[in-house]
């Protein structure tokens, strides 16, 4: 068995979504003080590595706490489209190994350019391809970026897909093959739009 971390490093220079702060440490005791060491953690609920929950984008939708379970761990395939440019359509998944009720992460151009700083060129999904992944019935989804959806985009694929399924972003898939995995994927239990998340996929 081996496990791969495909979670994103969270640190105070790491890239974040433009207007979302950046993660903020603050050492409140040590051990050189006759104490123990702890730390102050100060981040957005979308830093890194995270999940997204219906009250990311509804007031009344249910928060990371509401989440089921059964969505954040399971059998999961990695679709390899890294050769698709900066849009996914439906078009490019039709074919692709997507069963009904699935775990589905996506590799794309994204995990070749990899996060050293914002680019607005990232990879995203149109409006027709959410749709034709909320018509196949996934229970999971995840993305190489910091966003699911154009920097530019109206929210609807947001709504669309963070509706009907759980949604994981800024996952790193750099060195992860297509194929067949165990994922897991687990937040903190907070009643938040988003927390971050240690992501892993188990390769049996």
């Amino acid at each position: 068995m081996r496990i791969i971390d495909i979670s994103m490093e969270i640190h105070a220079d790491m890239v974040v979504y433009p207007g979302d702060p950046s993660p903020r440490f603050e050492q409140l005791s040590t051990l050189a003080e006759g104490e123990m060491n702890v730390s102050l953690l100060t981040m957005g609920s979308h830093t890194g590595t995270h999940v997204d929950a219906q009250l990311h984008i509804s007031d009344q939708g249910r928060s990371v706490a509401d989440l089921p379970l059964d969505s954040l761990y399971g059998p999961c395939e990695v679709l390899d489209l890294t050769g698709v440019g900066r849009v996914i359509h439906a078009k490019h998944l039709q074919g692709q190994d997507i069963d009904y009720g699935s775990i589905v992460l996506l590799k794309t151009r994204n995990s070749l350019e990899q996060y050293e700083s914002f680019r607005e060129d990232y990879t995203y999904l149109s409006e027709d391809a959410a749709q034709y992944l909320v018509d196949k019935g996934l229970r999971t989804l995840g993305i190489d970026y910091l966003s699911v959806e154009a920097q530019e985009g109206s929210g609807r694929v947001h709504e669309l897909l963070v509706q009907r399924m759980t949604v994981f972003e800024s996952l790193y898939l750099k060195d992860v093959q297509p194929g067949r995995y165990i994922f897991c994927g687990l937040p903190l239990k907070l009643r938040t739009d988003g927390a971050p998340v240690r992501a892993i996929l188990i390769e049996a």
